[in-house]
């Protein structure tokens, strides 16, 4: 079984489209290598929060440096989970929102603040994250 797990080219969602290069066909290992870096999930759960401009991604209390961020909204860009749309000419401005698949990733985030709530000390509650949600909606 350790031989199916190895580097190998596998279809992005099985099937057939383009090949991509994996460590694994296990699904954890696959979401980690998109999603398993420091700062990946905290752009998706600013957008989840309403935040939609670079600065209003940058000015998140984590102080993502512009360079990561930017190289982040492009990768997370690259495997339709966000997409941007112009919203400034001169000098060109962009909001980012996430896509539908970027979006099936809100219950996979609540599930880690659940799970921090009950694990890590003073965490932001479930209800206060949703009452800043229906915040920023407004």
């Amino acid at each position: 079984m350790s031989g199916k797990l190895g580097v190998m080219a596998i279809s992005d969602d099985n099937t057939g489209s383009a090949p991509c290069h994996r460590r694994s066909i296990c699904g954890v290992a696959c979401s980690l290598d998109l999603l398993g870096d420091k700062w990946t999930l905290l752009v998706v759960r600013d957008l989840l929060l309403g935040k939609r401009t670079f600065g209003e991604l940058q000015a998140s209390p984590e102080g993502i440096p512009t360079n990561i961020l930017a190289d982040r909204l492009k990768r997370l860009q690259a495997e339709d989970i966000v997409y941007k749309e112009l919203y400034q000419e001169r000098p060109r401005r962009y909001r980012y929102h996430l896509s539908a698949k970027g979006a099936d990733l809100g219950p996979v985030l609540f599930s880690l603040l659940r799970w921090a709530n009950k694990h890590i000390p003073g965490t932001m509650s479930v209800a206060e994250v949703q009452a800043m949600m229906e915040e920023n909606r407004s």
